[in-house]
């Protein structure tokens, strides 16, 4: 069954969120997908509370998602998103198994 690597990110100044928006649609989402080999990536914004932004990064296997944490790839996106937001933006990982899946 598949995983996924879930990126929550708090975007706290609403005058980030523009620049944030379009900094991770046009660069670092395209990167991260490339460089973790992953099956797919997407991303948005909570409608709840509108400074949460959450990736999704799909991989094959539960094994293939959580080998991301500690490898080079991550680590060099971890030192670009701190060269590009510092402590504007925090964020945390989480890795979602997937227990069931329909398809309507």
């Amino acid at each position: 069954m598949s995983a996924y690597l879930m990126v929550r990110a708090v975007v706290a100044d609403a005058a980030d969120r523009t620049p944030f928006d379009h900094w991770y649609r046009t660069e670092h989402l395209p990167d991260a997908l490339k460089a973790f080999k992953a099956i797919s990536a997407m991303r948005g914004w909570s409608t709840v509370d509108p400074s949460v932004h959450i990736a999704l990064y799909r991989f094959e296997t539960l094994e293939a998602a959580q080998a991301i944490g500690g490898s080079d790839a991550i680590k060099s996106l971890i030192a670009e998103f701190d060269r590009c937001w510092g402590d504007r933006v925090v964020r945390t990982r989480d890795v979602l198994s997937i227990a069931d899946e329909l398809k309507g």
